[in-house]
Parts: C-alpha cells; structure tokens; sequence
C-alpha cells in the first residue's frame, strides 16, 4: 500500500472502527460523531422531523437549511456510513450544516435503521420514504422538486445507489443526481481490492464480511464469499447495486474511491457499468488514501477531495436544462 504522508502521519491516532466487536465500535462511531462542532444558530437552521417509515416505523431526520435563503433550494439527502450496522444522524450533522450553506442547499440527513437488528431493505425503506417526504412537503421545505440529488459515504453510498435504481423502478420521486463516496455495492467480495487489501484503516475484508452478514440475514447463516448466500442471483441488486442487469435512467454521478480501500474496485466497475449503460459520470481516485481518510481534514489530499465534492453537489443540484 501507498499511503499519502501526511495521511500516514495521522494513522496512529486514528479511531478502531471496525465491526468485529459492534458493540465497542458503535460507541467509537457516536464518540466521534459528538467531536463534530454545530454551526451557530444563526448560521443554519436544523431542525428534526419524524417522518412515517413503511414498517409503521418513525425515520427520524434533521433538515438543515441557509437562514437567508430565498425561494426554493435544490434538496440533498445524506446518507451516512457505517457498513450498514452503525452511524446515526449525528455523524452527518456538521456536515449538512457545511453543505446547506456552501452548496446552497437544503440537506437531509437520515437516521435509517440498521443491521443486524433490521437487516435489508429496512435501511433502504426509511430512504425510500424519506426522499418521499421531502417531495411532499416542499413546499414547507422550500425545495425545488426537480433538483433533489442524494449523497452517501460507503453503505451510505451503497444506500444511494440502490435508491435510484429502486425509484426510478417506481416512478419517482425523481433524483437529478447521485454522489457516491466509496460506495458499498457489491457482497460478492471478488474484486482485486476486496481479496488483496486486508489489512487496512478503518475498513478492511473482514469488516465487510461482516457487514454483509449483517445487512442480509441479520448475521445469521453466512461465513462470506460466493455472494454470501453461497447461491449466485439470490441477493436483489435493490441491496447490492453492482448486481443490476440495467443501470440506464439513472441520474448523473459522480464517484470518488480511495486507492487503498477494499472497496476501490467495486466502486470503480460501478462506475464504469453506469457508464456504460448510458449515465453520465464523474469519476475520481484520490491517490495514498484509505477508507475515511477524509476525515484527516489537515490533510492536502482531503482538502482537495471536499473542494470537489462541494463543485460536484453545485453543478448536479443545479443542472444545466
């Protein structure tokens, strides 16, 4: 592996994140969450909605919006990461803060239900029926219907590519764009990443075993490899987007991936099978860094990575007609 210098230098101080005690990592991911700073008041206004789930569940969110804003804003749903079995809506508050103001836009973080205590299509459902709500309270939200795009970071990334394909499947509510940072889509665990970087930051081979477990069964049953069920086609690519016979109709995207990540390479075939298949995409490795990496925010390699994420958010939250 390669890491990046400056990023290397920050490893030693960096959080145990991975999944093989749930427990303890849970409560490192809420422990890093709360070292997140909130916005002044005046610099944002959050507040927190319960929106109705599918399951007769309650999603919690938080809407963030610019307090100067003036007529309607393009929408960004948010979907944290976690390898679908931990994060919460904390994890993205200081984030949707940033981005409402610097995109301009109205950001939603979700609260979605994870594995292995609701595994797939729970997390997918509270998604589902967040970007509903916000189609349907735009007005009081101040939203532009036509601009809604989504954004999420590993299982969130997963959670947001599976979110086109299932809406476009249902009609709507359209999404105008898609960004997906080192998206978890694929639980064959095949690629060259997945079966040679083992040992790395933050997430490794291991985590992502698990993490499927998790997420499709509820970690009953699975030892990994094969598509974890053993049986090829059995897994609906509503949970494993790299699975999909036909990506077309989707919205525009952008990819970024992470050189030593194992999830590099599916997110790089996601990429490419997007193309592809007619969707136009964006496409970005950013070299030395692991999984999260960008959270080493001193970082040149980060600093470079969130300038172009937010140009990214501007140009596909405001398309050109």
């Amino acid at each position: 592996m390669h890491f990046d210098p400056e990023l290397a230098a920050a490893l030693p101080a960096l959080p145990n994140l991975h999944i093989q005690d749930l427990a303890q990592a849970r409560a490192r991911m809420r422990q890093l969450a709360a070292g997140g700073e909130r916005p002044p008041p005046d610099e944002v206004i959050m507040t927190d909605h319960a929106v109705p789930g599918a399951d007769g569940n309650s999603v919690p969110v938080r809407v963030c919006k610019p307090p100067d804003a003036t007529g309607p804003l393009p929408a960004l749903l948010l979907l944290h990461g976690g390898g679908f079995v931990m994060g919460d809506v904390e994890a993205v508050t200081a984030q949707a803060a940033d981005l409402c103001n610097q995109v301009p836009t109205v950001v939603v973080g979700v609260d979605y239900r994870l594995a292995p205590e609701h595994p797939y299509p729970a997390a997918l459902q509270d998604c589902e029926a967040t970007l509903r709500w916000i189609a349907s309270e735009s007005e009081a939200l101040g939203v532009d219907t036509a601009r809604i795009g989504v954004y999420g970071m590993s299982a969130g990334g997963g959670l947001a590519a599976a979110l086109t394909l299932l809406i476009r499947d249902r009609g709507g509510p359209p999404l105008c764009f898609q960004l997906l940072d080192a998206p978890e889509v694929d639980d064959r665990l095949d690629t060259t990443s997945m079966r040679t970087l083992g040992d790395t930051p933050l997430w490794n081979h291991a985590d992502a075993v698990l993490s499927w477990r998790h997420y499709l069964t509820g970690g009953e049953g699975l030892t990994g490899g094969e598509g974890l069920t053993g049986r090829e086609g059995t897994v609906p690519p509503y949970a494993a987007p790299a699975r999909a016979s036909d990506l077309s109709g989707l919205p525009p995207a952008y990819v970024s991936v992470y050189e030593n990540d194992p999830l590099r390479d599916e997110g790089l075939a996601y990429a490419s099978d997007l193309l592809n298949a007619g969707v136009s995409v964006e496409l970005h490795l950013f070299p030395g860094t692991f999984h999260r990496s960008a959270i080493i925010t001193s970082a040149a390699v980060s600093r470079r990575q969130a300038a172009e994420i937010l140009d990214a958010l501007r140009r596909g939250l405001n398309p050109v007609a």
